[in-house]
Parts: structure tokens; C-alpha cells; sequence
């Protein structure tokens, strides 16, 4: 599973310009900070406090999506507006309303003026939209409940979605029909690896991630990987189900990053499944607030776009229910153990460095494939660069002015 080396246009993806490491990575600050990017809620009328005693949740963003190039980013919120932003001056460009079909987890297609997304109201079709004209361009109509899952092939106009109607869909940008369905038992998460020649399924309730040829999708699953986790029968006994929420392959095809709602994310071999690192530290955001008891059943809560790799494939980065950003440093992971002792217990890593957010849980974090820029999103929207001030390293200095001449 190597990376791609080329774009759907045929062109060379623009590699990233600056290095990253563990001292860019530690002095990571917010460069831009964007307030006022949600809408509020309408004033609670008497019915909505009778039903809602606690009041009315925050509105937030719930989804953020780079180009390929890392010019732009978009983000979808509760508001159900859809946000453009340009990453290199720092400006937002333009404000799309989705008041009908509402919008989540937007991601760009292989043209930086053109997005698809799933919808919250109406129906749980997914919309192929132009930012360039605000027009829709295709619907693609199957899943009889909500789109929960949703990625672009990294190498062709395909996708692939996944709903709670406990089906894989495959499409297609060019035609609105579906081309290829999974029936899973449970709640899929998919996500495809960097060549678009494999893709992932994780079925919730089962544990279970299934590896798939997309050329013979319609046959069983290569490998089929149990997602067990020993330490967890120390804390509870039963042991507290995992619950996943992404799927991320890493873009030098080694890893496979399984994000959850609760207290740990999980690194797996993505050529074995064999689980190598269990990564810990934050606060899962399955509950909507630090004062909320957890339950005995995980639930997904408002994960699921929190943690994601860098582009080197050197650093898992992470959200946390507290606001803060924790950053793993997956090279610290120590040399293979037995396989007797991978399976008593994984190497449980702690954070290289934790960084201080904004207010509200850092619900949204994601690293820019061009520069050395972070971008965090809740009821606020950050863009993260490598501190240059004071005593700051020569490197920081370095990469920030490559930054400025790319």
C-alpha cells in the first residue's frame, strides 16, 4: 500500500513544503483565530425549554475538509451554513447556506471548486456542490438513513459513503447511480488507503474493520481484523465496548489510525491489522460536556473528525472534550515486541506535547498537506503555525519564511 504519486488531473500532488518536527510541532500556536463562524440558535421559545431543561446546546462546526493543495479549506457547522476559507492569506471568501438539506461532513473533490457532503434534513442524500456558482451539480439518492462515514478516492472521481441503514455505498461523480453496495451487520466507517486500490470498513458493535480489493469489492474481505483491546478488562468487567468513529490510513501505507469516542485512538499495522500503539491522554468527546456522567454503552457522541495524520505519517494529532490538542509522535514507538506481548497489552503512548485550544471541545482537527499549518474547529475556528517569536528556533524561522514565499 504505497502512497499515490499523482493527482486525478494526472499532475504531481504538491508535496509538502516544510518539515515537520518535534520542536515545529511543540510550538505550534494559533496564527488566526475566526469567531462568530456559527450562527446562534434562534431564542428558545416555551416548548423548546420544556422539552430542552439544560437549555439549548452550542452550536458548532462538525466538519473540515483541505483541497488537495491545501489552498483552501471548507467547513460545515450545526448552523447549517458551509464556510470557504483561504489558508494562505488567512481570509474567509465566502458563506453557503444550507438551511434545506442542511450539511455535514463536507469533503472537496479533486477540483478546489467542488465539494460533496451528506445532509441532516429532508432526505440522507449526498449533494455534489460548485462553490464556484453555489449550484448543486448531482444527487446521489440510496441510503434510507443517515450518511455517517464519507470519503474521496484519493486517485479518481470515486467515493464511497456509509450509512446507519448499515450499508457501504460506492459512487461515482459522473453518474448518480450507485455502483457498488456492502451490507454490514452494524454501523460502517470507511476510508480508503493512499493508492485507492484498498479500502477500510469498520463495523461498530462487532469490532471488527474489514480490508477490501476495490477492484473485487463484491468479494469477501482480504483480511478481516478483531479490535480488541487487553488493557480495557483491567479498568471494567465487563470490559467497556470501543467504539469507532474515523478511519484514517496513513499516507506511507504502514499504518491504519482507528478513532474513537472515548478515551483512546488506536494505531494498527495496516498490512496485518496487529494493533501497535494505543494512544492516550485526551478526553473522548462521546459526551457533549466535561459534567456529563458516562454511560455504560459508548456512543458517538460528536466524534469522529477530531483525529487525523499529519502528512508525513510522522504524528497523530487529536481534539479533546477539554479543548486542548494532543500530539502523538508515532516514531517514538518502540521496535516490534512478541507477539505474546502485543497481545497482553499494546504500547500505550502518551502525548509528544499538548496544546492549549480554543473554548469548547476541539471537535474538528486537521493538518494542512501543504504547510506547516494546523486548523482546529468548534465553536470556533483556528489556524495553527509554528510560533516564531522570542527565542523561537532558527528551523521554525526557516519553514515559516518558506511558507511565505510557496
Amino acid at each position: 500500500m504505497a502512497p499515490a504519486t499523482t493527482t486525478n488531473n494526472g499532475n504531481p500532488p504538491a508535496p509538502p513544503t516544510l518539515s515537520l518536527t518535534p520542536q515545529v510541532m511543540s510550538k505550534l500556536k494559533p496564527a488566526k483565530i475566526f469567531k462568530n463562524v456559527i450562527e446562534p440558535p434562534p431564542a428558545p421559545t416555551p416548548t423548546m425549554q420544556q422539552r430542552q431543561p439544560n437549555g439549548i446546546q452550542q452550536r458548532s462546526i462538525t466538519g473540515i475538509t483541505f483541497d488537495d493543495r491545501g489552498d483552501q479549506i471548507v467547513t460545515a457547522g450545526d448552523d447549517e451554513t458551509f464556510r470557504l476559507y483561504n489558508c494562505k492569506t488567512g481570509k474567509s471568501i465566502k458563506t453557503f447556506y444550507s438551511k434545506k438539506y442542511g450539511v455535514d461532513l463536507p469533503r472537496f473533490t479533486h477540483k478546489n471548486s467542488a465539494i460533496i457532503h451528506a445532509s441532516t434534513k429532508e432526505d440522507d442524500t449526498l449533494r455534489y456542490h460548485s462553490l464556484h456558482d453555489n449550484k448543486y451539480l448531482q444527487y446521489f439518492r440510496g441510503h434510507k438513513e443517515k450518511v455517517i462515514s464519507l470519503e474521496v478516492s484519493p486517485i479518481d472521481d470515486g467515493f464511497m459513503s456509509g450509512s446507519m441503514d448499515k450499508t457501504v455505498r460506492l459512487w461515482d461523480l459522473r453518474s448518480p447511480s450507485c455502483r457498488g453496495l456492502l451490507t454490514l451487520p452494524s454501523y460502517p466507517i470507511v476510508a480508503y488507503d493512499a493508492t485507492g486500490m484498498v479500502f477500510a470498513v469498520a463495523v461498530n458493535h462487532y469490532s471488527r474493520i474489514l480490508l477490501y480489493d476495490q477492484a473485487n469489492f463484491d468479494k469477501a474481505p482480504f483480511i478481516t481484523i478483531i479490535l480488541d483491546d487487553p488493557t480495557l478488562a483491567r479498568i471494567s468487567f465487563p470490559p467497556r465496548p470501543i467504539f469507532m468513529t474515523s478511519l484514517t490510513f496513513s499516507a506511507n501505507g504502514k499504518y491504519l489510525l482507528v478513532g474513537c469516542s472515548g478515551a483512546a485512538h488506536y494505531v494498527l499495522d495496516a498490512f496485518d491489522g496487529t494493533m501497535i500503539a494505543k494512544l492516550e491522554g485526551h478526553v473522548g468527546l462521546e459526551r457533549k460536556s466535561l459534567n456529563m456522567q458516562q454511560s455504560i454503552e459508548p456512543t458517538k457522541g460528536i466524534s469522529g473528525e477530531e483525529v487525523s495524520w499529519t502528512p508525513d505519517s510522522k504524528y497523530v494529532i487529536s481534539g479533546s472534550l477539554d479543548g486542548r490538542v494532543f500530539i502523538w509522535d508515532i516514531q517514538n514507538i518502540p521496535p516490534q515486541r512478541p507477539d505474546s506481548e502485543r497481545q497482553s497489552s499494546p504500547t500505550r503512548l502518551q502525548p509528544l506535547t499538548v496544546l492549549d485550544g480554543h473554548p469548547g471541545p476541539s471537535r474538528c482537527v486537521k493538518f494542512n498537506s501543504r504547510f506547516a499549518m494546523m486548523c482546529t474547529a468548534g465553536h470556533e475556528l483556528a489556524f495553527w503555525l509554528p510560533d516564531s517569536s522570542g527565542d523561537a528556533d532558527e528551523i521554525v524561522k526557516d519553514l515559516l519564511k518558506k511558507r511565505g514565499a510557496a
